[in-house]
């Protein structure tokens, strides 16, 4: 076995559609997470903290009806996509990609951990990638045909499990309303009855938190950082333990899925304009569509709790409907060739897409956190977007600018040397005049 086997990806191999595409997805990942870095509990209802009428109303209806779980559905494409670019040119050099890709994804959870543990950003994902990935590494020779039925079986499984909870939210509705008819006729309730009250309450806290929990949250946010580390670590051991259970087949199905696309060629540039223009019309016109009629039922009811639990039912319809659209859209970009300079922009921060990951986690850290700025919970939802739109200008003039000097970005060039035991150089080396061909070029 070759050093070159094991080497990492070289620039010359990367695809620009993938680093766009991820460019993008990272954008948008910090479209939505932006909330939960700045407001308490706002995230999914602008009732509870930040502002719920004009402009910042107008902000959580963007956000939902175009973005909601399609920027994370981009990313598990792309890294299920990821998955096959490395393992097959490993293999084809005859490489041991097993070795490689595994030690790769196990970083990743380390990674994941000291995000979320010590960064402090309790939405971080790498743990669930790195994880789910350990499992996705078997299906690497299969036929699209069979990524795409495994992934299909997954969806469906996630949709049912979304179904299942929202039918046991409205039954433990039920019970309550049933005890509370008792309550008030002044019967003695029974021990199921009173388990009735507490079970509604725990889930109506949990959803429409109490003044008092979000007063506890706005000033645990606004202590030390040891505070702040007290304070999100139950948060994050419930996220990187139940929930890598509750949301695996979310992650393991779209990651088959893009999988099977890489195999069919549709993350290529090059590839015809016309499945892409009716992934565009299919993906918006079944997407907006049922977007719209959850966010009518939701607004109607004035964010009520059970109207929230009433559109789980078709969420994950209109979800995967947007990004096969948002997805088609991109390619469509990708091959266009216009805004050039904008497609390398973009290229550059998907190539160094973990690096400005964790760069958004410091930055919102340093902005929001106490031991910061501390402006958590001062700005409206609709303000936390000038500082979205801040780290984007400035993430598209840096990367490009890094990679002109460096080969990776600084959270890349950890993970590679940490994954291939080596210490990898990081400095492109330019020739100088006179003494032939450059060892590397700078990025495109």
């Amino acid at each position: 076995m070759t050093a070159v086997a094991q080497s990492p990806l070289q620039q010359d191999e990367r695809l620009l559609s993938l680093d766009i595409i991820r460019g993008v997805a990272l954008f948008g990942i910090l479209l939505m997470n932006i909330t939960s870095f700045g407001l308490p509990f706002a995230y999914a209802d602008p009732t509870v903290y930040g502002g719920a009428t004009g402009p910042n109303l107008w902000a959580w209806i963007t956000t939902t009806m175009l973005f909601e779980g399609t920027q994370r559905g981009l990313f598990s494409l792309l890294f299920g996509a990821g998955a096959i670019l490395l393992t097959a040119r490993i293999e084809a050099r005859g490489g041991d990609a097993a070795d490689v890709f595994f030690r790769r994804n196990l970083w990743l959870i380390v990674f994941g951990i000291v995000h979320g543990f010590v960064l402090l950003w309790t939405g971080e994902i790498l743990f669930y990638y790195g994880a789910t990935a350990l499992f996705v590494f078997a299906f690497r020779k299969a036929t699209p045909r069979t990524l795409i039925a495994v992934a299909l079986g997954g969806l469906l499984f996630n949709a049912a499990w979304n179904q299942l909870d929202a039918y046991n939210g409205l039954k433990k509705h039920a019970a309550w309303q049933e005890a509370r008819a008792a309550q008030a006729s002044g019967a003695a309730l029974t021990r199921k009855q009173e388990g009735a009250l507490k079970t509604w309450q725990d889930l109506l806290d949990d959803m429409k938190p109490s003044a008092e929990k979000i007063q506890d949250k706005l000033q645990a946010m606004r202590g030390s950082y040891g505070a702040i580390v007290v304070h999100q670590a139950p948060v994050l051991t419930h996220h990187q333990s139940w929930w890598m259970y509750r949301y695996f087949f979310d992650l393991f199905s779209l990651m088959l899925l893009g999988m099977a696309l890489f195999k069919l060629g549709l993350l290529h540039l090059g590839h015809g304009r016309g499945v892409y223009v009716w992934m565009v019309a299919l993906g918006y016109g079944i997407g907006l569509s049922v977007n719209y009629l959850e966010l009518r039922h939701v607004l109607g009811a004035n964010f009520d709790v059970l109207a929230r639990m009433k559109v789980e039912v078709t969420y994950d319809l209109g979800r995967l409907a947007m990004t096969t659209g948002h997805l088609g859209l991109l390619m469509l970009f990708c091959n266009s060739g216009l805004l050039g300079w904008l497609q390398r922009r973009l290229a550059a921060v998907g190539q160094m897409a973990l690096s400005n990951y964790v760069t958004h986690s410091i930055v919102c850290a340093v902005l929001f956190d106490g031991f910061g700025f501390g402006l958590y919970g001062q700005l409206q939802r609709h303000q936390l977007y000038y500082v979205v739109v801040s780290i984007w200008c400035a993430q598209l003039v840096v990367s490009p600018i890094w990679l002109a000097h460096y080969r990776f970005g600084p959270v890349e060039w950890l993970w590679r040397t940490l994954t291939y035991g080596q210490w990898q150089p990081m400095r492109r080396r330019v020739a100088r005049p006179g003494a032939g061909e450059p060892l590397a070029a700078p990025a495109a």
